[in-house]
């Protein structure tokens, strides 16, 4: 029997045959295969699996260890919820992304080696793209090209720096980097927290998400970030440049928040943010600090995608995504409230919810590592994740003032999908053991301690009393919020005016000067050169040939093989000789 099945090439290969599957038989299939790909994860053994040698270097497609698998695991759990809420697609090509793109992740997340690693990292770009692409906007269009072109970019710069550590170290093994940082970890580091969206290279993320198809965003919110999670806690803990980036992380994505009037939008933000909390336990890097890093990812996972469900679900059955559009669904749509309710009080940390037993955890490791700083800092952007999640988008979207829109609850296998993420979220919150049980150190914390349980609460009812005091001064506004995505928006502008404007003019001034005056001179000397050729050099060479011709045939004639002529001829040789040498001589 086969000791491993890769869940990833699962994903890949399954994504070859749904073009070929029609109607229900296709709606099987695509549920068919996160089901199989759970199963895979669930029975393997830790171990390393597909070695070989490549150019020289060790390759292991495939380590299994309890951090890949607790990747592994909600990566093809999230891929069973996202397959069932976007059932209801005819068109097979966001199937076939999501698939790979799924796939693509998790062979990240089982890399053994950079060259592995890189290979499916790439894989994860242009099978996300397509997911902005088959919004098929002029805004997904113009999100999707400057998402491929950002993520290139890392890639390029992640590859660079593997080419570098694998010339410093003579090993291309994926695992903790030693030694310090040098200019090769350091650019693995750069591609590494590009994908984690850490200000100021986070600005990709909250331009393309929000264009994506609706579905598209409930993957797209799920995988490229929290693999980027996966590498850092993989190859980086303890690194602490990444407690401060993921500081700042946890308070720009709740202040840009504030701004914000796409719904979308304003969950993308709150991805910035949350992952600021797992980059911040990666940096601190000890062993609850790392537990608490990875298993709130494995909770950001299910109630994020939960969120987005919830907002995609509106934007289906109204068209609109702004809060300034929306108000007053919950009348029509009061499962799809209940629903995302749910994913908002578990990004909040509220007790019995996922967030409670994994946020809190990071915020432990950073009090029992003596940053109070930090502590502070992750407070402030907990409250902040309430008060615009918890209570601004939900308030503006399905209560608020009523906007006398047409609305009904989205197809059922939405639903069914929303409620699968929200059953986890309530089960992780209120049996935190079971994921404990699956991190990748020995969990030595108590979340439900009555201390902790207080000073939650207590955050929150402040939180929501200041929501209610200032409620006016939360109305959203029609505005665009400019994030650091701005250098690149303007930098290709300019450099398309540079390119259109005075390069195109100076190259049409020098092809101008060239056929008027360069042209025509060059024409002449060639014409002269022809003048010379023919009636110079042509006619010396045909002179010397002619010549040497008719003294070929005059040497031809002398040899007519009679020995008395061969004789004479000596004899005249002899004396023509001598003749010679007398006047030289005289």
């Amino acid at each position: 029997m086969t000791d491993f099945v890769h869940p990833g090439v699962l994903f890949i290969l399954g994504a070859l045959a749904i073009p070929f599957l029609k109607g229900s038989v296709r709606k099987a299939y695509v549920l068919l295969i996160p089901t199989l790909a759970i199963l895979a994860v669930l029975t393997m053994h830790p171990g390393g699996y597909g070695a070989a040698q490549f150019i020289g270097q060790d390759i292991i497609v495939a380590k299994v260890d309890k951090l890949s698998i607790l990747f592994a695991t909600v990566f093809s759990i999230m891929a069973l919820i996202g397959t069932v809420y976007a059932l209801h697609l005819t068109h097979a090509g966001q199937h076939m992304a999501a698939f790979v793109y799924v796939g693509s992740a998790l062979g990240v997340v089982f890399a053994g080696d950079y060259l592995t690693l890189f290979l499916f990292w790439e894989g994860m770009t242009f099978a996300s793209a397509y997911l902005v692409f088959a919004q098929r906007s002029e805004q997904a269009f113009r999100a999707g090209f400057r998402y491929l072109m950002v993520h290139i970019t890392g890639g390029v710069v992640l590859l660079g720096g593997i080419i570098l550590h694998g010339f410093a170290t003579g090993s291309l093994l994926f695992g903790p980097v030693e030694g310090g940082l040098d200019f090769g970890t350091c650019l693995i580091l750069a591609g590494f927290i590009l994908n984690a969206a850490v200000p100021p290279l986070n600005a990709w993320l909250t331009d393309a998400y929000p264009e994506a198809t609706v579905t598209g965003a409930v993957f797209m919110s799920a995988f490229t970030t929290k693999t980027a999670v996966y590498v850092l806690a993989r190859a980086f803990p303890g690194t602490d440049l990444l407690v401060w980036l993921g500081t700042v992380m946890a308070l720009y994505g709740v202040i840009y928040a504030v701004l914000e009037n796409d719904c979308r939008r304003l969950l993308a933000y709150h991805i910035v943010s949350q992952v600021g909390y797992m980059v911040v336990g990666i940096g601190i890097g000890t062993e609850m600090a790392v537990n608490g890093a990875v298993s709130h990812a494995f909770a950001h996972i299910l109630y994020k995608a939960l969120l987005f469900m919830g907002a995609g679900a509106v934007i289906h059955v109204t068209g609109r995504r702004k809060l300034t559009e929306l108000g007053g669904l919950y009348k029509t749509m009061p499962v799809t409230v209940s629903l995302y309710m749910v994913g908002a009080f578990a990004i909040s940390a509220f007790p019995f919810f996922s967030g409670f037993v994994t946020k809190s955890m990071v915020v432990a490791a950073a009090a029992q590592d003596h940053r109070a700083l930090v502590v502070l800092a992750l407070t402030m952007a907990s409250s902040g994740t309430f008060l615009h999640t918890g209570l601004k988008l939900p308030y503006y979207m399905f209560f608020g003032r009523d906007q006398g829109l047409e609305a009904r609850e989205p197809p059922r296998n939405m639903l069914v999908a929303m409620g699968m993420a929200a059953l986890l979220c309530i089960a992780i919150g209120v049996f935190p053991q079971t994921l404990y049980a699956l991190l990748p150190h020995p969990v030595d914390f108590e979340p439900y301690t009555g201390v902790h349980v207080t000073e939650s609460l207590g955050v929150l009812m402040f939180t929501a009393l200041g929501f209610v005091m200032f409620l006016r001064a939360l109305d959203p506004e029609n505005t665009i919020s400019i994030d650091t995505d701005w250098f690149y928006r303007m930098g290709a502008r300019r450099f398309m005016w540079l390119a259109e404007k005075p390069l195109a003019r100076y190259e049409k001034a020098v092809s101008d000067a060239s056929e008027t005056a360069a042209l025509p001179f060059l024409h002449g000397m060639a014409r002269a050169g022809l003048r010379v050729d023919l009636h110079g050099v042509d006619a010396f060479v045909n002179a010397v040939a002619r010549a040497i011709l008719l003294s070929g045939g005059a040497v031809r004639r002398l040899q007519s093989g009679v020995v008395t002529h061969y004789a004479l001829a000596m004899i005249a040789g002899v004396i023509a000789g001598v003749a010679v040498f007398a006047i030289v001589w005289r």
